[in-house]
């Protein structure tokens, strides 16, 4: 087992009612002082033309690429193939898993053992291919943020040999591999993040790829587990990357991750609110509950990344459609996750229906394109929709919900969006509340006039989204 899988155990362990308000976060320690960044050096060449379209936060929609899974080839190249395809379903952000060498020392092929902060997996292409894949996203509008995986690395990095006092020891001076929930994961090493060395040498590696790659952000991997203070020094320091705009994602729910800068933060409590909801027949309220704990700490327009899949519970949990009852339950998990409150994210091949689960690591299946346009076309429709109302993208969101509909208006400035969301596998009756009744919208999905009056009934995993 890899220690990739400490996030798949961390979600999991997220996924009943009680550890998802306490039991799974770890203690967030107040902040310290920000440390200074790096000192200055010669600043590197710049690859390419830096991206002037990378999206607002509160604007992005992200498409996470797994790419051993994406093509038959596995590699750059079979992403770059694709690209109008992922433009065309309505995101703006593509988000590559870990592009470097993997570790071959007690390894088990997983992409999170990096070898090689600097360079890039031959098993996907050269340098040269991922520069391609970035200019033609760009020439798309289309935004790229790389995987960066900074807990640990594989034991044949050459910090290993090199700079040992880098990593944890135990006390006979071995270098320790880490642990999560009781589980300790032998194929990486443990870095320690008290070394400032350390610390200024990966950060210098996250700068290296804004140059060389022109890339426009990252994911941050099990950032809930490295210090505040060792994420504020990395932020502050790419955000005075000052030619680039670049979106920063922590895979975390530390509420401290917005204070020290980052962008956005994982929805990991919110996709446990989905199986509370879908799978343990908990009431549709639940949603509105996370809205106000996922958020804590957050200014401004800083978001919460929320999923119905991604690469973790995919091969751990199931594909959406096997989770939340077959392509209807799964659509009307993705509208609650896409329209309710942040950003929303999908994994590559959730748009086409899979039901076949992509297991890590992720080799022995591959996504299986272009044979559901039905369902594709109803995550472009509600993409689309998404992308011309400023009310549906971040509005301020009021909820209506009952137990078996999750009802919520969104407003902003003159615009309002309704979003009815039935949970369960029949039909349902909602009785609207009076700030809605007697009232004539828009329908943002099919277009024409919907008057509602006092009950809408909802046919099993129905919606409405609606606008005035």
């Amino acid at each position: 087992m890899s220690f990739f899988n400490t996030a798949l155990k961390y979600s999991l362990a997220c996924l009943t009612a009680a550890s998802l308000l306490a039991g799974c976060k770890p203690e967030s320690p107040v902040a310290p002082a920000p440390v200074d960044p790096p000192p200055a050096t010669e600043k590197p060449t710049q690859y390419g033309t830096p991206f002037a379209a990378v999206p607002d936060r509160q604007d992005a929609v992200l498409y996470q690429v797994n790419m051993r899974a994406f093509s038959q080839a596995g590699n750059f190249a079979g992403v770059t193939a694709r690209l109008d395809s992922i433009k065309a379903l309505g995101v703006n952000v593509v988000y590559l898993m870990p592009i470097y060498p993997i570790g071959q020392l007690r390894g088990v092929n997983s992409p999170y053992a990096v070898r090689d902060y600097t360079a890039v997996n031959p098993e996907f292409g050269s340098l040269d291919d991922l520069r391609t894949l970035v200019d033609a996203a760009h020439a798309r509008g289309l935004a790229v943020m790389l995987d960066w995986v900074a807990n640990h690395t594989s034991w044949d990095h050459a910090w290993i040999t090199a700079h040992p006092d880098w990593y944890l020891q135990n006390a006979a001076g071995t270098i320790v591999s880490p642990s999560n929930n009781g589980v300790t994961y032998n194929d990486v090493a443990q870095l320690n993040f008290a070394s400032q060395p350390m610390r200024l040498e990966m950060i210098a590696a996250m700068k290296s790829w804004v140059y060389k790659a022109n890339v426009d952000g990252y994911r941050f991997d099990y950032a809930d587990f490295q210090s505040v203070d060792f994420w504020k020094q990395a932020t502050d320091t790419l955000r005075n990357i000052k030619s680039h705009k670049l979106l920063l994602l922590a895979e975390g729910t530390r509420a401290d991750n917005f204070t020290v800068g980052f962008d956005m933060n994982f929805g990991f409590s919110f996709y446990g609110g989905l199986w509370d909801v879908y799978r343990r027949g908990q009431p549709a309220t639940r949603f509105d509950q996370l809205n106000a704990t996922e958020y804590q700490k957050a200014t401004g327009t800083q978001q919460v990344v929320r999923y119905t899949t991604n690469h973790d519970v995919n091969g751990s949990d199931g594909t959406p459609v096997a989770l939340f009852g077959g392509d209807a339950g799964a659509m009307s998990a993705f509208v609650i996750a896409s329209y309710y409150k942040g950003v929303p994210m999908i994994y590559n091949g959730q748009e086409s229906g899979m039901s076949t689960a992509i297991p890590f690591p992720f080799t022995s299946v591959n996504v299986t394109w272009d044979t559901r346009p039905d369902v594709t076309k109803a995550y472009k429709q509600l993409l689309r929709a998404r992308a011309a109302s400023a009310a549906l993208r971040h509005g301020t969101p009021t909820a209506y919900s009952s137990a078996d509909v999750c009802a919520f208006t969104k407003t902003e400035g003159n615009e309002q969006a309704l979003v009815l969301v039935n949970v369960r596998n029949q039909t349902v009756q909602y009785t609207l509340p009076a700030a809605l009744a007697n009232t004539t919208w828009t329908d943002a999905l099919q277009g024409g006039s919907r008057t509602l009056e006092s009950t809408v009934s909802l046919l099993p995993y129905g919606y409405l989204v609606l606008k005035k």
